[in-house]
């Protein structure tokens, strides 16, 4: 990835993670206590509320560890408050916007955990796309659609809420 390719992944990490805070702005405003609501989970074998946004900021997370040669360190997927649940975000974005990265570094191959006893090995360009993206935003929509289940009144616009500066009115016809 060239630079101009990590600034581009720069922005859609932290324009997501922008949309995963907006997500916890509009179920703040539905519930008194949206604290509590950080168990619920879609399905009884899926992660709870709390775990889907720690491991929404991972995938970021891990990719600018991994960048700068650190170990990756996950966030506990035990999310009991919103305000641990937004310093994540907080904390995830700061780290997106220090990614520094060259070529060399992506052109490595990466080990990528699968739960107990599984992995893959995929270049840093692959990792990216087959792996960390989609990972992202499953977590991000999962999120999204345990708040929709509780009665939020989200829609795609707040899914997309990265997309509002852009949008225009058309003229009367």
């Amino acid at each position: 990835m060239a630079t101009q390719e990590i600034v581009e992944l720069q922005r859609v990490f932290l324009s997501r993670l922008d949309a995963l805070d907006h997500i916890l702005d509009v179920g703040e405003k539905h519930f008194a206590d949206l604290g509590a609501a950080l168990q619920e989970r879609l399905a009884p074998d899926m992660f709870p509320l709390g775990s889907q946004i720690a491991i929404a900021c991972n995938q970021p997370r891990g990719f600018s560890q991994w960048c700068a040669g650190e170990p990756v360190e996950n966030l506990a997927a035990d999310v009991d408050s919103v305000a641990v649940a937004r310093a994540h975000i907080r904390q995830t974005r700061e780290l997106v916007s220090g990614i520094r990265v060259g070529d060399e570094k992506l052109d490595e191959v990466k080990r990528i955990g699968l739960g107990p006893g599984r992995y893959c090995e995929l270049p840093g360009r692959q990792y990216v796309s087959d792996y960390l993206l989609p990972n992202l935003y499953f977590h991000v929509t999962t999120a999204y659609a345990i708040l929709r289940k509780l009665g939020v009144p989200l829609g795609k616009a707040d899914y997309m809420h990265f997309l509002a500066p852009y949008i225009k009115l058309s003229g009367a016809a």
